[in-house]
């Protein structure tokens, strides 16, 4: 289907962008503060005393950003930390949530009877091999590549057309996004995550189904 890549592309900028603007609105997130997490280090909502307009501001703050800067080597330095941390912290999670996602996946049907819920969902939005599907749509938590290599041998364009979409946009993996998020500091724990992963899923089938319906 490479021949759908720009549309697809675009679906998908499309559905992040509703995501983005309705989860907020849901549970968990509505119920968060709106404060900035490291107290003190948020950027002011008006322009600060001294400063004609927004673009003398965010030069002197540009300005004093370059002040800071101690060298090429400092930089180097600050990549490899960085790329290490990344190397030796999230890989090793990537790459064992991965593995445990395809062998339970391949070899057990616990993510076919976890996708059973969307099962009537599916089937009333005219998806075709709405069992298949059903099936990928918990497995997307665990991992982005996987419900994309279960609906593989699907024989219907459409069902792997929407999948492919909708393991994009439900965006909170636990072998990538959603592993830092639990990782970070910031107040999520894993329930609320997929809680909002679940938010992210039903909005997305309600708009690429539709949008399919209309390509195949």
């Amino acid at each position: 289907m490479l021949d759908k890549f720009g549309i697809y592309y675009l679906i998908v900028c499309l559905v992040g962008i509703v995501c983005a603007i309705i989860c907020p609105y849901l549970y968990p997130l509505r119920n968060k503060p709106d404060t900035y997490l490291v107290p003190g280090k948020a950027a002011p909502d008006t322009l600060p005393e001294g400063y004609k307009n927004s673009t003398e501001y965010g030069m002197d703050l540009a300005l004093k950003r370059v002040a800071q800067h101690k060298g090429i080597g400092e930089f180097f330095a600050s990549g490899a930390k960085n790329a290490c941390s990344m190397w030796f912290g999230v890989l090793p999670t990537v790459m064992a949530v991965g593995t445990v996602a395809l062998i339970l996946a391949n070899h057990t049907p616990i993510f076919a009877w976890l996708g059973l819920p969307f099962k009537p969902l599916l089937e009333l939005l005219g998806v075709p091999e709405a069992g298949a599907v059903a099936s990928t749509m918990i497995v997307g938590f665990t991992d982005m590549l996987t419900p994309a290599i279960l609906i593989a041998e699907c024989a219907s364009d459409m069902a792997r057309f929407i999948v492919a979409v909708v393991s994009v946009t439900q965006v909170l993996y636990l072998s990538e996004v959603g592993g830092l998020i639990l990782g970070s500091k910031l107040p999520l724990n894993i329930w609320e995550l997929f809680v909002i992963f679940l938010e992210r899923t039903i909005i997305s089938l309600l708009i690429v189904c539709p949008i399919a319906h209309l390509m195949f």
